[in-house]
């Protein structure tokens, strides 16, 4: 599950294009439909915190885990006001020192998990640390997205601080995406550094995952599109979840304490 490593340092330059102000605004509305205005938040994968500081200037008092410990110092370099507290853990393997309100994973990371058995720790865990009644929320790539969108295709862009080459393979048998990034970064001295990585990530059917929600022992409560356009749906069934979509969030509550 290692990755980003000395890619951490060159991520953001070439995530500019991710909507994180509308995803932040999308995860508030939904935390807020379920009576989540303030307190305790975690956010699993967090990468360099640019959703954790969001949610922090969104009033949340906020708690980041990640595995990759360069993703980390970059975000701890933005913490300059030390209200977060960022946590170098494996999400199947995170402890915290009390519950939360609400967990949150965004940017495809539960996508990171390839068996089910880690599925089912890493939700057993959220369970564990949530709040009586507390909600999680996840978004997921789809299965479409990467049978047909990905899969087996190459991407290639150039921009002013340099350049990628990202090739995606795709196992329609056992649903496994594989990601090899080489990035070339030109420095001051106008010479480029390349990094290179390899990154798998697995797609999960709705139906797949509600039953490892079940089996963790949280409460499943629905699914919907990323991209929901207007109203935010905290509650009630599955919406608007089509063949063509790319996105889709998952929430699901605490159940047992």
């Amino acid at each position: 599950m290692e990755a980003y490593t000395g890619f951490a340092e060159v991520y953001d330059l070439f995530m500019d294009n991710v909507p994180y102000e509308k995803w932040c605004e999308n995860i508030v509305d939904i935390l807020k439909s379920n009576g989540i205005e303030d307190g305790l938040v975690l956010e699993l994968g967090c990468g360099t915190g640019k959703m954790t500081r969001l949610l922090s200037e969104a009033g949340y008092d906020m708690i980041g885990v990640d595995i990759s410990e360069e993703m980390l110092a970059i975000a701890q370099e933005q913490n300059t006001d030390g209200k977060i507290l960022y946590l170098n853990q494996d999400m199947r393997e995170f402890e915290l020192y009390g519950t939360v309100r609400a967990v949150v994973c965004v940017c495809d990371s539960i996508n990171y998990i390839l068996e089910d058995s880690d599925m089912e720790a890493v939700f057993k865990l959220v369970n564990n640390y949530l709040d009586p009644g507390g909600l999680f929320v996840f978004d997921i790539n789809t299965v479409y997205k990467y049978e047909k969108l990905l899969g087996d295709t190459t991407i290639c862009e150039n921009r002013p601080i340099g350049s990628f080459i990202w090739e995606n393979f795709y196992d329609e048998t056992e649903h496994i995406n594989e990601y090899d990034l080489t990035i070339y970064v030109k420095g001051e001295d106008e010479l480029y550094e390349r990094f290179e990585e390899v990154h798998y990530q697995r797609a999960y059917y709705i139906e797949e995952l509600k039953k490892l929600i079940t089996d963790s022992g949280m409460t499943y409560l629905n699914a919907f599109p990323v991209d929901m356009g207007e109203g935010i749906p905290g509650k009630g069934e599955d919406q608007n979840i089509e063949e063509s979509c790319e996105k889709i969030y998952i929430t699901a509550r605490e159940k047992g304490k």
